[in-house]
């Protein structure tokens, strides 16, 4: 890489760190930087999720007065996430990228459009159902799950599903809810990680400074994302999502 590469491929990390600890979505930075770079598209892919690792847990450290409370929880979420990693980063050493392109377009709008009316479908589910599953049921578990297949296979606003799923199922706090997130986002991206090191082709220079950029994202994104009001952390989500289904599409 040349000195300028070099910069590039930082200040993406520390973006997509940061835009992941608010939302999600920070892979829709790293990657087509990586590919602009001249990085084949898995290489490219396989690189940035195991660098984007690193931010993960200064998103969740940052996030952890949020996380108190949660632990049976994430126990019990956690388990799909890892399973659904597992079988999504087999699917991307397998599959062709377009048995997806049609989906997880669909995924993020409906997630978006679910992170929109959260708070009125709260209140109608908890109406339906009195007490609410302080795990979110049998189908959040399986929505997480499938978060996990599509977070393994690629990632890019996994966050925003993840909101959405969470957010309808459980009756908590949106700061909360998105501290959830983090930590079962980092659960995806290490497990496909650990895959993908094993078996996949990794460019160890891209992986070291996605990683040292997104380090540094991940802190301040957390610090950042605490203070925001949920009526905006949902506008943020909800313009994040768009974006991404627009990059998705249209590339």
């Amino acid at each position: 890489m040349t000195p300028w590469e070099v910069v590039a491929v930082l200040v993406a990390g520390v973006a997509a760190g940061g835009i992941n600890a608010v939302v999600g979505s920070g892979s829709l930075i790293t990657f087509p930087t990586l590919l602009a770079l001249g990085y084949p598209p898995i290489v490219a892919n396989v690189s940035n999720n195991v660098g984007l690792v690193a931010g993960g847990v200064t998103g969740v450290l940052g996030y952890r007065d949020e996380l108190r409370g949660q632990r049976q929880r994430l126990l019990r979420l956690g388990a799909a996430s890892v399973l659904g990693s597992l079988a999504g980063a087999l699917l991307l050493l397998q599959l062709p990228a377009r048995a997806f392109q049609v989906i997880v377009p669909v995924l993020i709008a409906l997630a978006c459009v679910l992170v929109v009316v959260q708070p009125r479908l709260n209140a109608w589910l908890s109406q339906r159902q009195g007490t609410p599953h302080p795990h979110g049921g049998p189908w959040l578990w399986l929505g997480v799950f499938g978060a996990g297949v599509y977070g393994g296979y690629f990632g890019a606003a996994q966050g925003v599903v993840l909101i959405g799923l969470l957010g309808i199922f459980l009756e908590e706090h949106l700061q909360r809810v998105n501290a959830a997130k983090n930590m079962l986002s980092l659960l995806v991206n290490s497990t496909a990680a650990v895959v993908f090191v094993l078996i996949a082709p990794v460019d160890w220079w891209a992986v070291l400074l996605v990683s040292l950029g997104s380090m540094v994202g991940g802190f301040l994104g957390a610090r950042v994302g605490r203070r925001l009001p949920a009526r905006v952390l949902r506008a943020v989500i909800v313009c994040v999502g768009i974006v991404a289904i627009i990059k998705l599409v249209y590339g």
